[in-house]
């Protein structure tokens, strides 16, 4: 039986009388690529941030191999990576040096930063430009930068939050190839993305949040096997059989905050067995 990584019990985040997260529970097995699905607004971003220690939960629990994510946080930290949607760089300085700098706050030496980061650099094209200023590099060469600064500490879980957002079709291909080479080197990967492509060809199990609930949790296989009427089913025909086509326009920042702004009402175009 394969050991399960990370485990989640009836998460919840309240923001006032907003419920952004209710109740999420599944657990994720050592060596899965976890895809975590959603439509905008739906509690993808809140659980992240409370699985990495970003944000403290409202009630429920959740584990990391084998810690709490509130009470052992720093031992979370030093298993898990963080790939945020927003690159985590400084513009003015190298990518040797922003590495080694995110390494001293990993309280690892030089020598250490530079042989983890060899490890990695040359599988994502990136040895040429390390002593180049982050500030001139397009947002694929960064994301490849932050990639490595996210394992750095070696995590048993990486994290990532729409990794090929934006990117051009060959450094999202070579990305893509690089997950699965992670993951073929024991790092369980839990990928939120919007491209159901993506997540088809990566993910070994799915998890569809919707209205800061799991909407549903299975195989890539099993998921397209409840999608009536559609004889060879996409997992984009899952997505909004399950969320609906409904948009989620939804505000950002303080105003969205401060009016509780939260998702629309659902409307389902399919409907799911």
């Amino acid at each position: 039986m394969a050991k399960v990584i990370v485990e989640v019990n009836g998460l919840t985040k309240r923001f006032g009388n907003f419920t952004a997260v209710d109740d999420v529970s599944f657990k994720i097995e050592k060596g899965e690529i976890f895809g975590f699905l959603g439509p905008n607004g739906a509690g993808k971003s809140t659980t992240i941030r409370m699985l990495t220690t970003l944000l403290r939960p409202s009630s429920g629990k959740a584990r990391i191999s084998d810690h709490d994510i509130e009470k052992d946080q720093d031992e979370v930290r030093k298993h898990i990576g963080l790939v945020a949607e927003k690159i985590i760089l400084y513009p003015h300085l190298t990518a040797k040096e922003n590495l080694e700098f995110f390494g001293e706050l990993f309280n690892l030496s030089k020598t250490e930063v530079d042989k983890r980061v060899k490890k990695w650099i040359d599988k994502l094209k990136m040895n040429d430009w390390m002593n180049v200023q982050v500030g001139s590099f397009s947002t694929g060469m960064k994301q490849r930068i932050n990639i490595v600064r996210a394992l750095l500490t070696e995590p048993d879980v990486l994290f990532l939050d729409e990794p090929t957002l934006g990117l051009d079709p060959q450094t999202t291909h070579l990305i893509r190839r690089f997950i699965c080479e992670l993951n073929e080197h024991g790092v369980t990967v839990i990928l939120t993305t919007h491209g159901m492509i993506e997540a088809d060809e990566l993910s070994s199990r799915v998890a569809i949040i919707d209205h800061g609930k799991i909407a549903a949790c299975d195989t890539i296989v099993n998921l397209k096997k409840k999608v009536e009427g559609k004889a060879n089913p996409t997992m984009e025909d899952v997505f909004l059989a399950i969320t609906g086509t409904e948009v989620r326009d939804i505000a950002t920042g303080r105003v969205a905050s401060a009016r509780g702004h939260g998702p629309f009402g659902r409307k389902t175009a399919g409907r799911v067995r």
